[in-house]
């Protein structure tokens, strides 16, 4: 029996496992099929075979490690876009290893390629100064305005990803509740309350919306779902016309992701248990929040505070050797 095709491998490995038995998210099919997409056109650049002609020995581990340089040196793509590109790669030719048995050896050179170690950013954040005037920053007389600043506002109380609000509906709101359904990340969904000063404006704003539920509560000026440059676009204009009124703005980075972290980090300032920050930021793990959350200066000073330095006297390690000193001067 013959061994099925790349390309037969692929469709299926899409169409089956990712779509059929996996149930993958929109988002999962998307960043796979972008990743397969650069993946064979980098190799057809390479060695001048279309996609439709490639083998499996076409992707031993030297093409998927001369991909993964491109995506870094030639794309300029962060470390962790190229350890994503990666992940996907790695859960195709898991899914291969079971379909060819005979290349199980190319096939675990490719899965041996190793996860880039990478610099974790403090993602920054906000003062409640800060997200007010950016909050406050877009004109209502206008429509555009008052949807960003509705927009701003559902952001910052429910510490939404950008897809998140972005993907929201309006029949995901319940204001008698009061509260928003969240649809997250791998098809989780979460109930997130809203603040009565965030219903009111929600209120405002859905009289000038169409009354069909399935429309986007945040929509672009075509009535389609805003995009997350779209998103990032208006929060750019809304953060210059705040430094205005507040000049610390001008020194900072605003995204929706880090509206997200002020979210959590006024959380975790006021008192919140981490644990439950996880839940309304929908991770799964309180272990993720401790690797997003990031304790600012005030708090670490506090927790300083709280010990005593220890009575010890300096000792001045000297190196007694040769070898000893090269390492110490490494």
């Amino acid at each position: 029996m013959a061994e099925p095709t790349l390309a037969g491998m692929l469709q299926n490995f899409f169409l089956e496992r990712l779509m059929s038995q996996r149930n993958a998210s929109p988002h999962t099919i998307a960043s796979y099929r972008d990743t397969f997409r650069l993946l064979l056109q980098d190799v057809d650049a390479r060695t001048h075979k279309r996609p439709s002609s490639l083998t499996l020995e076409d992707l031993d581990a030297r093409a998927i490690l001369d991909f993964l340089d491109h995506v870094e040196t030639d794309r300029h793509n962060t470390v962790s876009s190229r350890n994503v590109r990666l992940s996907a790669i790695r859960s195709f030719f898991r899914y291969c290893a079971y379909q060819t048995p005979g290349s199980m050896a190319a096939i675990q050179k490719v899965l041996a390629i190793p996860i880039k170690r990478t610099t974790r950013r403090e993602v920054g954040f906000l003062s409640i100064e800060e997200m007010q005037a950016i909050i406050e920053a877009p004109d209502l007389s206008t429509w555009s305005g008052m949807r960003d600043h509705t927009m701003f506002t559902t952001l910052y109380n429910t510490g939404t990803r950008v897809s998140e609000i972005t993907g929201m509906k309006i029949m995901d709101l319940s204001l008698s509740t009061p509260s928003a359904r969240i649809h997250g990340k791998g098809r989780k969904e979460r109930i997130m309350p809203l603040w009565q000063s965030t219903v009111k404006l929600l209120k405002s704003w859905l009289k000038r919306l169409e009354a069909d539920p399935g429309h986007p509560l945040f929509p672009s000026a075509r009535g389609k779902p805003m995009t997350r440059h779209g998103v990032e676009y208006r929060l750019g204009i809304a953060k210059k016309s705040a430094e205005a009124k507040c000049p610390s703005l001008k020194e900072k980075r605003v995204s929706p992701h880090s509206i997200r972290h002020t979210t959590a980090m006024h959380l975790l300032q006021s008192g919140i248990d981490i644990s439950v920050i996880a839940l309304w930021l929908g991770h799964e793990s309180p272990l993720t929040t401790h690797h997003y959350l990031q304790a600012d200066l005030a708090m670490k000073k506090q927790i300083l505070e709280k010990l005593d330095p220890p009575r010890t006297n300096s000792i001045l390690f000297k190196p007694g050797d040769t070898l000893l000193r090269f390492l110490e001067s490494l």
